[in-house]
């Protein structure tokens, strides 16, 4: 593995926001690229007090160091009140860039982000991405322990991996009061770990939990807001048939979900294995979507009567829909829904992903392995 790997994002060259969760790169990637930036590490505790204590000692530190145009605040979650000390600054010094990092929402928003609206573009950071890794991309390692880029480099990805969950617990979770009750909310995320890839039931997951469904609406919107998990909604314009309205959700890494998924006797590897390889196929559309030129949304596509499509990208000049199966042979009824789907939009091109070695063409569908497909996608730019 190499020691630094170059990621497909690009800065913004006016002041923006970079959000992504714990351990996806984003500090490696600032230092990197802006070696003589200025650097505030929120997390650094002697940092934290200081900028906690003077909200205006960022404007103080600007002012003594006029041949410094570049700042990062790194987690500025951390520090929410300084907001309003860099909305001035964004104001006053017009040539400077600022740059702000964070992994939650939740304080940001709360702390009054908009504050910066017009003034910080929106961005966000991503895992790993196979084309990003090239040689070192390994499917069967990743369906296992993810692409955390903090993970993925260690020398024991799976300890790893229990230790960076088990950080989201004590650090984002507990210490900053999240919520009262810690081990209620430790069953949440193993419970929740069964709706990944499927359409929430918040009762079902309040009855397994022991709470009610009022606390785990407030622990979803919390796995939400530190970008551990998303809801990806449902395709519906042009709708020509009944709909489902509700969301599906998924964990925003597939080495999270297979580790939070518990695991049984009574449980099908082959499932477990299908849910994270369904996983990993988003955390690549949406990084694409992110990282790529225009706005691309990403959604599912499901009708009452039970046709389902895993993925549909829509954008101005984008239109995919895609199915993904964990099998190494393809069977007609595979395409069943690809092809209802195409009824309603022959506009749309359809890409069925599955885990054999040869890229087919049939029934005028492409069927792609996907070993091949996601080292070929890179942003702006679709396997062909």
């Amino acid at each position: 593995m190499k020691t630094f790997v170059e990621r497909f994002f690009n800065a913004p060259d006016d002041n923006f926001f970079i959000f992504g969760p714990r351990g996806t790169g984003k500090s490696t990637w600032l230092k990197k690229t802006f070696p003589n930036a200025y650097f505030i590490d929120l997390l650094d505790d002697s940092t934290f007090r200081k900028h906690i204590a003077q909200p205006e000692l960022i404007k103080q530190i600007v002012k003594a160091n006029p041949g410094i145009t570049r700042y990062i605040i790194d987690e500025v979650q951390k520090a929410p009140m300084l907001l309003d000390s860099i909305h001035s600054l964004c104001e006053e010094y017009k040539t400077h860039q600022f740059i702000l990092t964070g992994s939650s929402a939740r304080k940001l928003r709360r702390g009054g982000v908009n504050l910066l609206a017009g003034r910080a573009i929106l961005t966000h950071f991503h895992p790993f991405m196979a084309a990003e890794l090239g040689s070192d991309f390994s499917l069967d390692a990743v369906l296992k322990n993810g692409l955390i880029p903090l993970v993925v480099t260690a020398k024991t990805p799976g300890k790893t991996l229990e230790s960076y969950i088990a950080l989201y617990l004590k650090e984002e979770v507990k210490e900053e009061g999240l919520v009262r009750d810690i081990g209620s909310f430790a069953r949440f995320l193993e419970a929740i770990s069964f709706s990944h890839g499927s359409i929430l039931n918040l009762s079902n997951i309040a009855r397994e939990c022991h709470v009610s469904r009022k606390v785990v609406e407030n622990y979803l919107s919390i796995i939400e807001d530190l970008l551990l998990g998303y809801k990806l909604p449902v395709f519906n314009k042009r709708a020509r048939r009944a709909m489902t309205v509700q969301p599906k959700f998924y964990l925003f890494d597939a080495g999270v979900y297979y580790h939070l998924r518990p695991k049984g006797p009574l449980d099908s590897p082959d499932e477990i294995s299908g849910m994270a390889l369904e996983g990993l196929i988003l955390q690549h559309l949406k990084a694409w979507c992110d990282y790529s030129d225009g706005q691309v949304n990403s959604y599912f596509w499901r009708t009452r009567g039970g046709s389902e499509v895993d993925f549909v990208l829509y954008g101005e000049d984008h239109f995919y829909a895609l199915e993904v199966k964990n099998a190494k042979y393809i069977h007609p009824k595979s395409l069943r829904s690809l092809k209802t789907f195409l009824v309603d939009f022959p506009e749309a091109s359809a890409i069925l992903l599955y885990r054999g070695t040869d890229k087919l063409l049939v029934d005028g569908i492409t069927c792609w392995p996907v070993d091949d497909f996601l080292p070929q996608l890179t942003p702006n730019s679709w396997p062909q």
